[in-house]
């Protein structure tokens, strides 16, 4: 899912920017739009619970989802229009980000005293059907969604006590998906030699580079005006002119650049995670990011912050092998986290509830 990447500013870019005359910042109008999204909203409506939804981790933060209300309750359905045809070539990451808004609403809907089922209907491209019923109650986890975000950071080393690993744990055990957690160091470090393998395949990927290239919004206001992307602050660069930024980028991107970058945040983590499912197929990458959802709301209650390093099961060559090296078995691994302790930081956007709703 993607959602994990950032630009690579060194010290030349970073002096470049800082001479500039246009050096753009997180301004009043980013935080004014954050602010107002990432507030409640009345979970009894059905924008209330499309907006919870829509707060739902997502690769690229491409939204690449619908919905659509039905006799039952609501439907969510894959956008294909937004879909990543390189980072994500089989579409696991869009269904896995159609399970994350699922888990997201079913919670939303148990804070409305509504009770909630999932089915996935496999017709077509494939859709999650929630049936919303009477009775339900809130789960904790719900108050969580409106402080969750992917930290994209250097994390500050310090362990996470073992109650809280359980806790994480059996959060993300849900019907047919649940959470490995690592802490070992040698372990870690053979993981960390799979991401690298991996993500030196991608970045060295022209279509890769372009594809998120495409998706990165370089400043402020650029943000605010798709509210999709993966906004730069919300990695910790520097904000940029959009041209200049695609110039930067160019030239920063690299492998070298790149792994050092990986390479010390997973060394700064207290932990990775594994995500894995039962089977490979659409069905099991909804629960898969049911459980990241559910592990990612988790850590979030317990000050926990999180990021996607997905690079070993999005190349095909490395997934077969991290499947091996956690015997995992026939069991799919579908994400990849680090997790530890760090401030937050910018938080992402989304489209306006009424542009995702089908009429």
């Amino acid at each position: 899912m993607p959602s994990r990447r950032s630009l690579l500013l060194t010290g030349g870019a970073l002096a470049l920017a800082a001479s500039g005359a246009y050096m753009l910042t997180r301004g009043p109008d980013h935080d004014a739009a954050t602010n107002a999204l990432w507030s409640p909203r009345d979970p009894g409506s059905l924008d209330g619970l499309v907006h919870y939804a829509t707060l739902a981790a997502n690769s690229h933060n491409a939204q690449a989802w619908r919905f659509r209300q039905t006799v039952d309750g609501v439907a969510i359905l894959p956008d294909m229009t937004r879909a990543l045809p390189v980072a994500d070539a089989d579409h696991h990451h869009l269904y896995a980000s159609l399970g994350c808004a699922a888990e997201n609403l079913m919670l939303a809907a148990g804070a409305a005293e509504r009770s909630s089922a999932l089915d996935f209907v496999p017709e077509g491209e494939g859709r999650v059907e929630i049936a919303l019923g009477h009775g339900g109650g809130q789960d904790p986890l719900f108050e969580a969604i409106l402080a969750r975000q992917c930290t994209r950071s250097d994390y500050d080393g310090r362990a996470v006590p073992a109650a809280d690993l359980a806790a994480l744990e059996e959060a993300g055990r849900v019907d047919g998906a649940e959470v490995m957690l690592i802490t070992d160091p040698a372990l870690i470090m053979r993981v960390l030699e799979l991401i690298l393998t991996a993500n030196a395949a991608q970045v060295s990927d022209p279509a890769f580079a372009a594809e998120l290239k495409s998706w990165l919004r370089f400043n402020a206001r650029a943000a605010v005006e798709s509210s999709d992307g993966l906004f730069s602050a919300a990695s910790g660069n520097p904000s940029l002119p959009t041209p200049l930024g695609r110039f930067m980028f160019d030239r920063f991107f690299t492998v070298e650049a790149e792994n050092d970058r990986y390479a010390r945040q997973v060394r700064s983590s207290a932990g990775l995670a594994i995500i894995h499912s039962d089977r490979d197929d659409p069905a099991h990458w909804v629960q898969a990011g049911r459980s990241y959802q559910r592990f990612a709301l988790q850590a979030t209650a317990l000050g926990i912050r999180h990021a996607h390093l997905n690079q070993p099961v999005e190349v095909a060559a490395t997934r077969p092998q991290l499947q091996s090296l956690l015997g995992l078995g026939d069991r799919r691994p579908d994400m990849v986290l680090r997790f530890g302790y760090a401030p937050p930081m910018a938080r992402s956007l989304r489209r306006p509830v009424a542009a995702v709703i089908d009429a």
